[in-house]
């Protein structure tokens, strides 16, 4: 892969709608690194703060590999400008963590017709044909909505009616389409559980903290709030806060919330967030590991799902809290 034409797509994306970052080899040959275009959704949260830092810490130093990184600020047509321009660079492999799961079919054909490999990461997608792509590696969405009701079950007798409020993250991503069915779900199989509102929160803090605002100035009868990230829980806090609604151990409303940031996790521990359902974002050697294997010929599952678990106040310590990575 020549340097000049790395130059020229990073030129291209930084004065473009996306940024690009690389993680550069030093002292390499050209014709010795492995340039890896990554298309990732953005910014939007700490969970894909982190995410990006573990990709980026996992090739970084590296002479063997090259990591050109693509911002999409939550667009898929960001995602298929910077996967095209990745093509026409000729890269050896692209990674795409897809903003929503539909609408990929034409621009994975064009990476097959031009013999990338590519690796969907975090999310997943729906096209019939899953041989356009390599394979899928992240969290078990729905094992993590079931993890969060089987606690709620767990916490509220069978004969108490329950009005949840529920936070969706973005439309269409697989962490909301599987974390909402888990709820749904339980819901249905549930006489006395009653979905008061989803509520749209687009998985950020600022989005959440206005829509919760809204609500709020009208409903105050929350028994749970199920919150489909920890950035959107946080403006959901302060939301209650501001409306002098008590929540979290002992508060009027049970706080259910999916990621378990350091942020969070210390909230739980604090007694102010009932459980955390973990989303494990630090997977970028796992990544590292599987385009290892796939250059040397092995054969790698179509679906990797990393390690992930559900705490409460009760089972987790400072000392956890502390030396939590993100």
């Amino acid at each position: 892969m020549k340097r000049f034409f790395s130059i020229l797509l990073c030129l291209g994306l930084i004065i473009s709608m996306t940024g690009c970052t690389g993680v550069k080899p030093t002292d390499a040959p050209d014709d010795d690194v492995y340039v890896i275009g990554f298309s990732q959704v953005g910014s939007e949260s700490d969970w894909r703060v982190a995410n990006t830092k573990s990709m980026t810490a996992a090739f970084e130093g590296d002479t063997e590999y090259e990591l050109l990184m693509d911002n999409a600020r939550q667009e898929q047509e960001n995602q298929f400008t910077a996967v095209r321009r990745f093509i026409l660079e000729g890269v050896d492999f692209i990674i795409i963590a897809p903003t929503v799961e539909e609408g990929w079919e034409t621009i994975l054909t064009e990476i097959k017709d031009a013999d990338i490999p590519v690796m969907i990461m975090d999310r997943s997608v729906a096209v019939e044909d899953d041989s356009l792509y390599l394979t899928n590696i992240g969290s078990d969405f729905l094992h993590q909505g079931r993890l969060a009701v089987e606690w709620l079950e767990g916490e509220i007798p069978e004969d108490r009616d329950i009005k949840i409020l529920h936070l969706q993250g973005t439309i269409g991503a697989t962490a909301q389409i599987q974390r909402t069915k888990a709820l749904e779900d339980a819901v249905r199989s549930h006489p006395n559980w009653e979905i008061t509102s989803q509520l749209y929160g687009d998985f950020t803090e600022a989005k959440a903290y206005e829509v919760m605002t809204d609500y709020l100035a009208s409903n105050r009868d929350i028994d749970v709030l199920y919150s489909e990230n920890d950035n959107m829980t946080f403006g959901a806090m302060r939301a209650l806060d501001e409306a002098g609604i008590s929540y979290g151990n002992g508060g009027q409303v049970k706080i259910i919330t999916f990621d378990a940031t350091k942020e969070a996790l210390q909230y739980c521990h604090d007694g102010r967030i009932d459980l955390c359902v973990e989303c494990n974002p630090m997977f970028g050697p796992d990544v590292k590991t599987l385009i290892e294997k796939y250059r040397n010929g092995e054969s790698i599952p179509k679906h990797v799902y990393v390690n992930e678990s559900a705490y409460t106040t009760q089972s987790i310590t400072q000392e956890f809290v502390d030396s939590r990575e993100y």
